[in-house]
C-alpha cells in the first residue's frame, strides 16, 4: 500500500495519520480569558519538544465549519498561560467530556465533574484530578494554515499526584502513573507489557542469521 499525500484530501490523510501514528500522548488543556472563564479542551496532537527550554507542542484546531480559532487557542493568545494536564484512566470519560460542544461561557470542568486547582507560577488553574501537571506560558504560536496553529509551550513547573514521583530520585513510579493513550476514532489504550532495551554497544548480528 502506497499513499501519495499530495493525492489525498485532508480527511483522508487525517485518518492515515492518526491510524499510524499511535498510540499518542493526551494533553487536557486548562486555560482561562482574562475574565477568568475557565477552559478545558483534550489535545493528542500532542508531545515534549526539548528540555532546555523545556517545551511541549500542541497542534491547535480551528472551527471546521468557519475557521474561527477555538476557545483554547484564543486563550492562549490573549494570557500567554495554559496548563498541560496528562490523563491517566481515571480521569479518561471526563477528558472525553471536555470535548463537549460547549458554549464559551459555559465550564468544561464543571460538566465533566472536574475540579480546578491551583497553580503555583501561572495564573491558569490545572485539574486537581489529573496524576501530572504541567504549568506553561507560551513560547511561540504559529498559524500553519487557516485551520491550524502551532503552539509551544514553556514548562515552567511540574506538580504530580503523591506517589508518582521520587523527590530525591526524581524517579518516576509507572506502578502509581498509568497515563492512557490515544488511539483512533474513540480508541484508548492503557499501557501494556513493559519491557526494556539497552543501547548495544557493538553491532546487532543480522536476525535473519543462523548460528
Amino acid at each position: 500500500m502506497y499513499a501519495d499525500f499530495s493525492e489525498l484530501s485532508e480527511r483522508d490523510r487525517y485518518k492515515l495519520l492518526i491510524a499510524t501514528v499511535m498510540p499518542r500522548p493526551i494533553a487536557l488543556v486548562t486555560t482561562q480569558t482574562k475574565a477568568g472563564v475557565l477552559n478545558a479542551a483534550p489535545f493528542s496532537f500532542f508531545n515534549i519538544f526539548s528540555e532546555d527550554p523545556a517545551l511541549a507542542v500542541l497542534g491547535l484546531e480551528s472551527r471546521r465549519d468557519s475557521n474561527a480559532i477555538k476557545d483554547t487557542t484564543a486563550n492562549i493568545e490573549s494570557t500567554g498561560e495554559l496548563v498541560i494536564n496528562l490523563v491517566d484512566r481515571a480521569i479518561a470519560e471526563p477528558m472525553v467530556a471536555c470535548a463537549a460542544s460547549l458554549e464559551p461561557h459555559e465550564d468544561e470542568l464543571a460538566f465533566a465533574g472536574l475540579t480546578p486547582y491551583a497553580s503555583r507560577k501561572v495564573s491558569v488553574p490545572g485539574i486537581a484530578e489529573a496524576p501530572v501537571r504541567l504549568e506553561c506560558t507560551l513560547f511561540e504560536m504559529r498559524q500553519i494554515t487557516a485551520r491550524r496553529h502551532l503552539c509551544v509551550a514553556e514548562v515552567q513547573a511540574l506538580s504530580a499526584r503523591e506517589g508518582i514521583i521520587d523527590l530525591q530520585s526524581l524517579h518516576v513510579s509507572l506502578d502509581a502513573y498509568k497515563p492512557i493513550a490515544r488511539l483512533m476514532g474513540e480508541s484508548y489504550a492503557e499501557l501494556g507489557e513493559i519491557f526494556t532495551i539497552p543501547i548495544p554497544s557493538a553491532p546487532i548480528t543480522n536476525v535473519n542469521d543462523t548460528p
